[in-house]
């Protein structure tokens, strides 16, 4: 009988009780109790992942595409370490991961033992909830339930909203063992230790002031980031779009928000609307009301802030605290879930005839419907594939329940700018929580792991960049089953977000592409065949569109080639188009730019 073995197959039983069903487990020898247990149980599908760093994203992958807990293990040392971007992602993004350490008992620290660093509290702040259980004994049997159901409660039902927790857990030497005795769970129906009852919620105040607030201020705009639904999901985005109608306020909705399907409503252009001056004349709002999190454009924020300055009031709805608000425009927060304050503002806004101003909503219409034009029109002129072009054909062709995951940099914001409003629109997740491009192609890999049986295809879009930075995520054990994916890998040989900024104007040519743009000597599709992808070169729509049709298993690479600086002149061209067709739709012909995209003079987010 090993007391730490019970221990370990105590937490294992009592996550499945509590929810988790699945686990990404890194080898190593100190954290041997936890890989057993986990393996002998058999209820919570165990992906097993060579490097910490790519296995953190692919956690997260599997939770952002399940909206479950998922559980990491990893051995002690820098292997813990590595796991640190991710637990930041998470906490940024508000992704529920139980992270456990293993980690060598208090006697082997500071005196040399291989393997051996300060794991404590290793995330700082990052982390929703810490413990430190120490060594398993005999004398805590009565704790271990309670601990293991915590973790789980803590990364989803927490104060501060879903996010990552860590367990730094002892273990000494034997680590095998026997687990004979494990405590008893609750009686009856199995049920798991804690169950938190914290529903979404929005008080009366909350509810009170927004309507009052629809009341006086009659051209009303509701900015909508990721996580505006709510904690309800679908029936949270219904609410938010149905109080929209009612209000006749116009939604400039962030395609990470909920999938971009076609409704009156919902305005799909905001970056490049936000780009013309009548943004802050015909379309001034009195009012913006921010729900969910920024959206990746830095002019819709630049527009903001200067219709406050013109006087026009903005509004935060923040259900957990956060104060994502990053120009601070915000003279009232309401703390309450987005999604419920919509359900219950719409009941009160029929209910008393709340309305905005006649003709509001309609000329949004007008001018989202000709940027879109404008942007149709402009990419069917492009001879060869195109970074907005290639963004906003996977978003046209892939097939209905598709999850899209898109890298941060350039792709995130060619969908959101240029992916097309269409029925069936594929779910878009990606990591913009510390908004980097680490863990990509692990994080594409989790979410097609993790995939409920009749679940779409996975997608990834993202650079050249990103694909080398996340290699490890494409190494597996022989005993591993290779999830289904595709990664469209848009190849501008760098960084082509820097294209947009200050630095090729203040360095010369060869600084610029050393130091900024980074072009690598290996190539996308010699890497992916050599990793054992299957690799389809493109270099038209049509091509583009057949590569992304299903096909065999495992993980395919689409392989797109575009220019850096033919991309640059490419997006100024959309924004001027952009800018006249909206100027000619609101009666002022040819438009006036409302100053240059903001990712050329302040860098990239």
């Amino acid at each position: 009988m090993s007391t730490q073995a019970e221990f370990a197959a105590t937490l294992v039983d009592e996550w499945a009780l509590s929810g988790v069903r699945d686990a990404v487990l890194c080898p190593g020898s100190r954290s041997a109790p936890l890989a057993i247990a986990l393996l002998s149980d058999g209820r919570i599908a165990v992906h097993v992942r060579l490097d910490e760093r790519s296995a953190g994203f692919f956690a997260i992958g599997c939770a952002v595409a399940t909206g479950r807990p998922v559980l990491v293990v990893v051995t002690s040392g820098t292997a813990a370490s590595e796991l640190h971007a991710a637990v930041l992602e998470a906490d940024l993004g508000g992704v529920p991961i139980v992270v456990c350490t293993a980690d060598r008992p208090a006697s082997l620290h500071s005196v040399g033992a291989p393997q051996t660093v300060d794991q404590q509290r290793l995330f700082g702040t990052a982390v929703r909830f810490y413990a430190e259980p120490g060594v398993a004994t005999d004398a805590d049997r009565g704790a271990w339930r309670s601990l293991a159901s915590r973790l789980v409660r803590e990364s989803v039902d927490g104060p501060r909203g879903p996010g990552p927790v860590h367990a730094n857990i002892a273990f000494v030497e034997p680590l095998t063992g026997a687990a004979e005795h494990v405590p008893a769970g609750r009686p009856g129906d199995r049920a798991p230790w804690h169950s938190v009852v914290r529903g979404p919620s929005a008080s009366d105040e909350a509810v009170g002031e927004l309507v009052g607030i629809a009341r006086r201020r009659k051209r009303g705009v509701l900015l909508a980031g990721a996580g505006a639904a709510g904690a309800t999901g679908g029936r949270g985005a219904r609410a938010v779009v149905e109080l929209a109608r009612a209000l006749r306020w116009p939604v400039i909705a962030d395609l990470r928000s909920w999938p971009r399907t076609p409704d009156p409503v919902v305005v799909a252009s905001g970056d490049g609307i936000a780009r013309a001056a009548e943004a802050l004349g015909e379309l001034r709002p009195d009012v913006v009301v921010h729900l969910g999190s920024p959206h990746a454009s830095k002019v819709l924020a630049r527009w903001g802030a200067a219709s406050a300055d013109l006087g026009t009031e903005h509004v935060l709805v923040d259900a957990f605290g956060r104060f994502e608000d990053p120009e601070r425009l915000a003279a009232t927060v309401l703390g309450a879930d987005p999604g419920v304050l919509a359900t219950r503002a719409l009941e009160r806004v029929v209910e008393e005839r709340v309305v905005g101003e006649p003709g509001w909503m309609e000329r949004w219409r007008g001018a989202d419907d000709a940027a879109q034009g404008a942007i149709d029109a402009v990419l069917a002129r492009q001879r060869s594939l195109t970074e907005p072009g290639v963004a906003r054909a996977v978003f046209r062709s892939l097939p209905d329940g598709a999850t899209l995951v898109s890298s941060s940099s350039m792709p995130v914001r060619d969908l959101e700018w240029f992916a097309a409003p269409r029925p069936g629109a594929p779910r878009v997740l990606a990591n913009r929580g510390a908004n980097g491009i680490d863990g990509v192609v692990s994080t594409v890999l989790g979410a097609a792991a993790s995939r409920e049986a009749g679940d779409g295809p996975v997608v990834g879009l993202l650079g050249d960049l990103a694909f080398f930075h996340d290699l490890s995520g494409l190494v597996w054990g022989a005993a591993e089953r290779v999830p289904d994916a595709t990664l469209v890998v848009v190849d501008n040989s760098g960084g082509g977000i820097f294209e947009f900024l200050a630095y090729p104007s203040v360095l010369d040519p060869a600084s610029y592409e050393r130091a900024f743009a980074t072009p690598q000597r290996s190539d996308v599709g010699e890497v992916a065949r050599a990793l054992g992808c299957s690799v389809a070169s493109v270099d038209s729509a049509d091509a583009l569109a057949a590569a992304l049709e299903p096909a065999g298993g495992g993980v395919r690479v689409v392989h797109v080639r575009t220019e850096r600086s033919a991309n640059v002149a490419l997006h100024g061209e959309l924004e001027r188009a952009i800018v006249a067709a909206v100027g000619a739709a609101l009666g002022t012909p040819g438009g006036s730019s409302a100053g240059q995209s903001p990712e050329r003079t302040s860098g990239p987010s």
